[in-house]
C-alpha cells in the first residue's frame, strides 16, 4: 500500500512538473521565415534575397528566392523561385540548395554577388526597436560617424485583395505606406490601395532592414526590407518584401 501511494505521489509530481515546463515554453504560432541577403548586381539595378523556413501545419521545408528589378520595382524575369517539397524527411538545407541551384542562371546572368552594406537592421533579438520607424545614414570612413540622417516611416491601412481575407481571418487585408525623410524633406516611397494575391492576407508590416550595394555613395540604390505577416494555418506567418528607395 505504501509503495503504491509513493508511486502515485511520484506520478502526480512528474505530471505537475511537466505541466510547469509546458507553461514555461514559448507559444509557437505560425511560421517565422528567415532571410538571406544575397546581394546586388554590379550596377545596383537588381537585388536578390531568399526567405526560408518550415511551414506551420504541414512541417514541410520551403525556400523562396526573389530578384527585384530596382527601376521597375518588380520581380526580374525568371523569378520568384519557390521550392517546397511535400516530404518532412527533406531538410531545410536541401530545399535551400535546390532553390539556389535553380536561381544560379538568373543570378549569373544579372551579375548578382554578395557585396552589400547593411545600413540598419531591426534584428530578431533586438530589444526596444520601433517596427514602424528606422533611422540610418551612409557608412562613414574608418571610425567616422555615419553620413546623412535618414528616417523611414511605415504605416498600415486597409486595402483590397483578390482573396476573401475577411472571411478567412475575420479582418480585412492590410497594405502599407512608406515614407523617407532627410532632415525636413519627406518623400513618399510607396503607397497602395490593393495588394497582390502572392502577399496573402497581410495583417501587419514591420521595418526590418535597409541595404545598399557595397560601393554605393548615396541611397539611390538602397532597398528597404519589410517583414509582412499574413494569416497562416496556426497564426500569422512572417514573410519579406523589398522596396527600392531610389526616386
Amino acid at each position: 500500500m505504501i509503495r503504491n501511494a509513493a508511486k502515485a505521489a511520484t506520478a502526480r509530481l512528474a505530471a505537475s512538473f511537466f505541466a510547469f515546463l509546458v507553461l514555461m515554453l514559448p507559444a509557437w504560432a505560425g511560421d517565422r521565415a528567415g532571410i538571406d541577403f544575397i546581394g546586388f548586381s554590379e550596377d545596383g539595378d537588381y537585388f536578390a534575397f531568399e526567405e526560408f523556413g518550415i511551414q506551420d501545419g504541414s512541417g514541410f521545408a520551403y525556400a523562396n528566392l526573389y530578384v527585384i528589378d530596382m527601376a521597375r520595382d518588380a520581380w526580374a524575369k525568371g523569378t520568384p523561385i519557390r521550392i517546397r517539397v511535400d516530404d518532412e524527411t527533406i531538410t531545410l538545407a536541401e530545399v535551400r540548395r535546390r532553390a539556389q541551384r535553380q536561381a544560379r542562371p538568373v543570378l549569373d546572368r544579372l551579375g548578382i554577388d554578395g557585396a552589400l552594406e547593411v545600413l540598419a537592421l531591426n534584428g530578431d533579438g533586438a530589444l526596444g526597436t520601433n517596427p514602424g520607424e528606422l533611422s540610418f545614414g551612409l557608412p562613414g570612413y574608418g571610425r567616422d560617424e555615419p553620413r546623412g540622417d535618414y528616417s523611414l516611416s511605415l504605416a498600415s491601412h486597409i486595402v483590397t485583395s483578390p482573396l476573401p481575407c475577411a472571411d478567412w481571418f475575420s479582418m480585412p487585408p492590410m497594405g502599407f505606406q512608406l515614407t523617407l525623410s532627410e532632415g525636413e524633406n519627406t518623400r513618399l516611397v510607396h503607397d497602395e490601395t490593393s495588394i497582390p494575391e502572392s502577399r496573402g492576407c497581410a495583417q501587419e508590416y514591420r521595418l526590418y532592414a535597409v541595404l545598399q550595394p557595397f560601393w554605393a555613395q548615396q541611397i539611390d540604390k538602397a532597398v528597404a526590407i519589410i517583414a509582412v505577416y499574413p494569416g497562416g494555418f496556426e497564426g500569422p506567418d512572417r514573410r519579406f518584401i523589398a522596396v527600392p528607395l531610389g526616386d
